[in-house]
């Protein structure tokens, strides 16, 4: 409780502080700065102090994201608050320059875009977490576990599913999936359970990035137009490369046994499994479309087919019921509910019926909310000049290549959802076959470090004391050799 406390009482602190902060700003503008006639293109606000507290304001929020492990304070909270300090720092610093139209412009610029981003992974999210509702997953799972595969079989198929889910499936429920199979048969194990959770990181990082649908950052690169859909797979043998050479390297130390012992019995899919896979699919297939060929952004695919899931969802509630019988819970069509009344006695009670909406609660709405937080911060230090500054200081003296080499290395340590967003905002002049390398490099680089992805730290919470972030680090030198490789086979095949 004191920790909580504590944990709070530095929150307030900090947020007070940097409201206080802006309250001097405020008011110790004079009056007449508000008059100064200057054109909007000529601000530069990177060497004043309304840059600066812009600057400490997005640190100081940041550094509350990358502590989120020990303070079990949600990502969400610190960047929202910070995004919106910021806005309201670059909204004084152009008022004070005479211009009270263009951070309003910018701002609301920044809300269309994450407007679009929002309501396609909602609509993802909520596909996902429908298909997990049904037991999609979970008969996976349990028939993986009951097929009696050895140890070393279990890494590689574990490795390759996850390699090949996450292109449609996002990389953290991937993880989380294939993850639970490593726990469920290698427990006896822990150097298998080490290298497994290592393993499906990194293939669940690799998969996604030669997909529009397998992370936000090449999400985020579709949608822009800096990639057309069918160009991404482009990608596949870099990646493949990717998650191939450690996973080879570390599959040296598994050890050739037996699965662990298990009393699990076979878990059947729901009804309508197929059929929501199925709707998936074809929404996905209408996204592409309706982007590539009519120009139409692809979030209007996925919200039809979100509309055609409810539908079906409507269809479920009429025709499935939960009814529980003692405390033992079963699925039935509504038109038997009465006669499992009849059979069971009164005891027998209709708990619920199947609700859609229960499904959209169970979103990432942290990972949502962060992203809006990213968007905006990001947003603000671009309006401001920083990344305009950070673009010439990068891409003007190391050279595209280089850099983008490098934004894997600094997504692994940054979250790779601000870093490609910054990349987009600067929007450097380059060919497709570079921001082909940026995605790349965005997508696979945080498997550098267990901390770099969102499945890293998923599986850290999954295999807790067994996965942590030292044992990731030993094979961090194998990960690196196929980052590097993967770079390499990129430049190879596809040029520069």
């Amino acid at each position: 409780m004191k920790r909580i406390l504590s944990q709070h009482t530095t929150i307030s602190i900090l947020v007070l502080l940097l409201m206080l902060t802006l309250f001097v700003l405020v008011v110790s503008t004079p009056a007449w700065a508000f008059t100064i006639d200057k054109a909007p293109q000529d601000i530069d606000l990177t060497n004043t102090v309304f840059g600066y507290l812009s600057l400490l304001i997005f640190v100081i929020g940041y550094l509350f994201v990358l502590t989120e492990e020990f303070t079990r304070l949600r990502k969400s909270k610190p960047i929202i608050v910070a995004a919106g300090l910021i806005w309201l720092v670059v909204g004084i610093g152009y008022a004070v320059h005479g211009d009270t139209e263009t951070a309003g412009i910018a701002v609301r610029h920044n809300i269309l875009e994450y407007a679009e981003l929002f309501l396609f992974l909602l609509a993802a999210m909520t596909f996902i977490n429908m298909m997990e509702e049904r037991n999609v997953f979970a008969a996976l799972r349990s028939w993986l576990v009951l097929k009696d595969f050895s140890i070393l079989q279990i890494y590689w198929i574990t490795g390759t599913l996850a390699f090949f889910i996450s292109p449609l499936a996002d990389n953290l429920s991937t993880a989380l999936l294939m993850g639970a199979v490593v726990l469920a048969v290698g427990n006896n194990y822990l150097k298998f359970v080490t290298v497994g959770c290592i393993n499906i990181v990194v293939a669940a990082n690799a998969g996604g990035a030669f997909s529009p649908f397998g992370d936000i950052t090449t999400l985020m690169v579709w949608q822009k137009g800096m990639v057309q859909f069918e160009e991404f797979f482009r990608l596949f043998l870099p990646a493949l490369v990717n998650w191939l050479v450690p996973a080879l390297i570390m599959s040296c130390v598994v050890e050739k046994a037996p699965p662990a012992q298990h009393k699990e019995h076979q878990k059947q899919m729901k009804r309508g499994g197929i059929t929501i896979i199925l709707l998936f699919l074809v929404t996905i297939a209408t996204s592409v479309m309706a982007h590539s060929i009519l120009n139409m952004p692809p979030v209007l695919g996925m919200m039809t087919g979100l509309g055609v899931l409810k539908l079906y969802g409507y269809y479920l509630s009429q025709h499935e019921a939960v009814i529980t019988d003692h405390g033992h819970i079963h699925h039935h069509h509504k038109d038997n509910i009465q006669d499992m009344r009849d059979i069971r006695g009164d005891h027998t009670d209709v708990v619920r019926r199947f609700d859609i909406f229960k499904v959209v609660e169970r979103a990432s709405w942290d990972t949502l909310m962060f992203f809006y937080g990213v968007v905006l911060c990001v947003g603000g230090l671009s309006t401001l000049g920083y990344l305009a500054l950070l673009s010439d200081t990068l891409y003007g003296s190391l050279g595209t290549t280089w850099t983008n080499s490098l934004i894997g290395v600094i997504s692994a340590v940054i979250d790779n959802i601000p870093v490609m967003f910054a990349v987009l905002t600067m929007n450097p002049v380059m060919n497709t076959n570079e921001w082909l390398l940026v995605t790349l490099t965005a997508g696979v680089g945080g498997s550098l470090l267990s901390i770099g992805s969102a499945a890293g730290i998923a599986l850290m919470g999954q295999a807790q004391g067994t996965y942590t972030f030292m044992s990731h680090l030993k094979w961090s030198w194998a990960i690196a050799l196929g980052y590097v490789l993967s770079i390499l086979t990129h430049l190879w095949i596809n040029g520069i």
